[in-house]
């Protein structure tokens, strides 16, 4: 059965899901949190995947006890993530995923990342023009794992939350997608096997 038979919309993820970005991110979150004195490992970094990048270093800047201006740390660990995206690989099986339906069914990026990062990763793999809707980090007040994010992605689409199949590479994200009433797609890559 054709997914189009089944489904009124597809919503991807950017990181991780349309790109293969986060070795990329964590190499620029190492660099960004190196300077501060804060370790962050590649287990935490992947289990926080899909949180916005100024929560992160809220909750990083707590457990180790450092106080720092969250909005200017996370403008760095993004401009450092930026300085590395000439770097990025798309993932093809994904990508082929949203070729194939562009243009049949309605389609949305639904991402945690600020927008200026998700439209430099989807240009740089060439599909920036296939998405109906772009729903960012800025988009919503809330972010995965609460499912306002593809709230709005399904909304800007015009479907039914209920009817989206979203394609989702982290914990934070599936919980997002099962609590915004929609079936997800795993997605993800173990970068330690690399």
């Amino acid at each position: 059965m054709e997914l189009r038979d089944q489904y009124g919309g597809l919503i991807f993820d950017c990181d991780g899901t349309l790109t293969d970005s986060m070795p990329l991110h964590f190499l620029a979150w190492r660099e960004t949190m190196d300077r501060y004195g804060i370790k962050f490992t590649e287990e935490r970094f992947y289990a926080m995947g899909g949180m916005r990048t100024q929560k992160i270093v809220t909750i990083l800047s707590k457990d180790h006890g450092i106080s720092i201006d969250s909005v200017a740390v996370a403008a760095e660990k993004e401009a450092a993530f930026m300085n590395h995206i000439s770097q990025l690989e798309p993932r093809a099986d994904i990508c082929q995923i949203a070729k194939d339906y562009a243009g049949e069914m309605p389609m949305a990026v639904a991402s945690g990342s600020e927008r200026e990062v998700v439209l430099a990763q989807l240009e740089i793999i060439g599909l920036t023009q296939l998405f109906d809707a772009i729903v960012a980090a800025e988009d919503t007040q809330l972010h995965k794992p609460e499912p306002d994010v593809f709230l709005e992605a399904a909304r800007r689409l015009g479907v039914a939350p209920d009817t989206c199949l979203v394609y989702e590479d982290s914990p934070l994200g599936f919980q997002a997608a099962t609590a915004a009433s929609m079936d997800y797609v795993d997605v993800r890559i173990d970068h330690s096997q690399s």
